[in-house]
């Protein structure tokens, strides 16, 4: 039986918040989409955060929440990937370390499935506590960026001093959320094999 903690109904509630990153887009116009899907992102990884601490400040942990807890994560990661590169263009610079971070979620839940009760051996780590907080820091920016293109904002100043002409903010964040989504692919490859490298003794015995 399930208990309605606080935790608990803070993580089910960020993983009803993962689709409706999507549906901001079919009910607004943009840039309303843009920052609403922002805003509702923003606070459902705030919730993240919350629902772990609050779950062992208050010893309220469950298994309900530890099994809920990273699937709450990957859909609010993969929905909100989806959406913007859809509205990004197609960008290839951010196609690609999309498909990486993908890849990586499909592939280590494939060995968690596999491994079964030994799923164990792949529990979470700091490492990939910092890969997801770097993935969400960087999809908050893009989606900035996202909502800063479709709005006439005048390009930025530096004290007395312009930046190059062309320059926009929604050119400055797109930039800074593509650097930080290579940075967020890196730590997720980085996970990602050390996972398989927990699992390869298993594999090897498999027939």
């Amino acid at each position: 039986m399930i208990v309605w903690t606080l935790p608990n109904t803070l993580t089910v509630l960020r993983l009803l918040a993962a689709p409706g990153v999507a549906v901001m887009f079919l009910y607004f116009t943009r840039p309303w989409a843009d920052f609403l899907a922002l805003i509702l992102f923003v606070g459902a990884a705030i919730t993240d955060w919350f629902d772990g601490y609050l779950a062992r400040l208050w010893k309220q942990e469950s298994r309900f929440g530890a099994m809920l807890d990273p699937i709450a994560d990957k859909a609010m990661v993969v929905i909100a990937i989806m959406v913007l590169t859809g509205y990004s263009g197609m960008n290839p610079w951010l196609i690609l370390p999309a498909t990486v971070i993908l890849f990586r979620e499909i592939f280590v839940g494939g060995l968690r499935e596999y491994l079964a009760d030994r799923a164990g051996l792949l529990k979470v780590t700091r490492l990939a506590k910092w890969k997801t907080t770097a993935q969400m820091v960087a999809i908050a920016v893009l989606f900035l960026g996202t909502a800063l293109s479709v709005m006439d904002v005048p390009p930025p100043r530096v004290g007395r001093v312009g930046l190059p002409p062309g320059t926009t903010w929604a050119g400055l964040a797109t930039w800074l959320g593509l650097l930080l989504i290579w940075i967020a692919a890196a730590l997720t490859a980085a996970t990602g094999w050390d996972y398989f490298r927990k699992s390869l003794p298993f594999l090897k015995d498999a027939r």
